[in-house]
């Protein structure tokens, strides 16, 4: 049960595509997971109405989740992305996951918080 959570709130957000664009926002985290060397098993986007209101989507990983949500017209995106570490350690391989989403967004400002779970 033991693993890390990483949070990140991203505020000036440059490209617009990604923020809006279902299939480049779902191509993104599924080649960023996959980058990782993390293993995703499912996934799901949903993109709201209007066209262009963002995007909310979550692609669930053998190893637990990654989480994201846009909002085009602030200009930021949240992410989680929280990783067990039942049988191995899997701490690089989520912050290699957030490094390259969040180098994919370019944001003028970042909170990232990392939080371990499940220490007893």
């Amino acid at each position: 049960m033991q693993g890390l959570h990483l949070c990140a709130d991203l505020r000036g957000c440059a490209p617009q595509a990604l923020m809006t664009e279902l299939a480049a926002l779902r191509a993104l985290c599924v080649q960023a997971v996959s980058e990782a060397g993390l293993q995703a098993v499912a996934e799901c986007f949903h993109a709201f109405e209007p066209s262009g209101s963002g995007i909310t989507g979550v692609v669930l990983l053998a190893e637990s989740h990654l989480a994201i949500h846009t909002w085009p017209e602030q200009q930021a995106v949240t992410l989680d992305v929280y990783v067990c570490n039942y049988s191995a350690d899997n701490r690089a391989k989520a912050q290699a996951l957030l490094a390259a989403l969040q180098a994919a967004f370019a944001p003028q400002r970042a909170q990232v918080q990392a939080v371990e779970r499940g220490a007893l």
